[in-house]
């Protein structure tokens, strides 16, 4: 009976223990091979990226997107090209519809003014931002009250004085499009100072500041990086921005005078504030680590002496948003834009 019982249950205790042994080994191995398998690589582009600009050559929208390229390529930040196509069609529309309709194509890009607000409410396409997939602000860009500077007009006060006794539609504002960002700056100015312009829009902020510099016509709220050349050659004069406070930037632009010496508008007495999204974003549809790729992109281009060159040189607030806090951020927008363009009698009829 003992020999038995012996025979039929003393053999099951090691058995049991090289099993476990057996399964203990599998899971050391298994843990192993993992921890040497390369990681699964994050998305990268696989073919050219298309970097939209809806708007035209020569503007703040167009250079950035063009040293935001010209960055990636100089400091080998991606695998493959960007190439920066110009539709700036319908005050921008163009652009932002062909992004609209690549639904799910992570290899559109889109640079965005707060013409991404105005437009739809201005010609009423069927588009609003939520139609995109927001990536990353990549600043706010200032508006400048600027003249010819062979004009007799030092100030802000004198300039808006002058306009008043001219008469109603006698001198003329020039800026980008058509009930965009600067006509509602240049309506608001309307409404504060009892002055009344002709406004003019040109294509881009480029051919604004040509003009302006031409004298065809008298004034132009245009951004600081659209006619810091021709302030820098003496051509146009600065009066005023239109933000709370002055820009910090210390270094002097031409012989004399640093962004920072200019006065706020508010100081003359106008108290009209504005700043312009200049931000990032993809087609819809796009996921989550193909946005990532790219806000991680555009951080690296951030911290490259030439962008914090081009930042100083066009005098730009320096705020950056990325995911939630910049989707919040442009809810609020939305519904201020929306504010001004009603005021500014700007909306499109139903």
């Amino acid at each position: 009976m003992f020999g038995t019982t012996a025979r039929r249950y003393w053999p099951l205790t090691p058995t049991t223990n090289i099993k476990a042994t057996i399964r203990a080994a599998i899971a050391a191995t298994t843990v192993a091979t993992l921890a040497l398998a390369p990681a699964a690589h994050a998305w990268e582009p696989t073919r050219t990226v298309e970097f939209i600009v809806p708007a035209g050559t020569g503007g703040g929208a167009d250079q950035m997107a063009r040293l935001i390229q010209s960055i990636i390529a100089k400091h080998s930040l991606m695998p493959q090209p960007m190439v920066v196509l110009n539709k700036g069609g319908g005050a921008g529309a163009e652009g932002f519809l062909e992004v609209k309709g690549a639904s799910g194509n992570p290899h559109k890009i889109i640079i965005t003014l707060s013409n991404l607000f105005t437009t739809p409410l201005a010609t009423g396409v069927p588009f609003e931002w939520k139609d995109l997939t927001p990536v990353s602000m990549m600043a706010l860009d200032q508006f400048v009250l600027w003249v010819n500077a062979e004009s007799t007009f030092q100030n802000p006060a004198e300039y808006f004085k002058a306009v008043k006794q001219a008469g109603a539609s006698k001198m003329s504002m020039g800026g980008t499009g058509s009930k965009q960002e600067d006509q509602i700056i240049t309506a608001a100015l309307e409404k504060q100072t009892g002055a009344k312009f002709i406004y003019v829009p040109f294509k881009g902020g480029g051919d604004v500041a040509v003009q302006l510099v031409g004298k065809h016509i008298n004034s132009s709220v245009n951004n600081p990086v659209e006619a810091v050349a021709q302030w820098r050659a003496g051509q146009l004069r600065p009066l005023c921005v239109f933000d709370a406070e002055r820009m910090p930037y210390t270094t002097k632009i031409t012989a004399t005078a640093a962004w920072h010496d200019i006065p706020t508008c508010k100081e003359a007495g106008v108290n009209v504030s504005y700043n312009m999204l200049r931000g990032i974003f993809t087609a819809p549809g796009v996921k989550p680590d193909q946005v990532k790729f790219y806000v991680e992109l555009l951080t690296k281009v951030r911290a490259t002496p030439e962008w914090q060159e081009f930042m100083e040189k066009g005098a730009f607030k320096q705020t950056t948003l990325a995911g939630e806090p910049f989707v919040a951020w442009l809810g609020k927008e939305a519904a201020r834009h929306r504010q001004l363009m009603s005021e500014a009698g700007f909306l499109a009829a139903k």
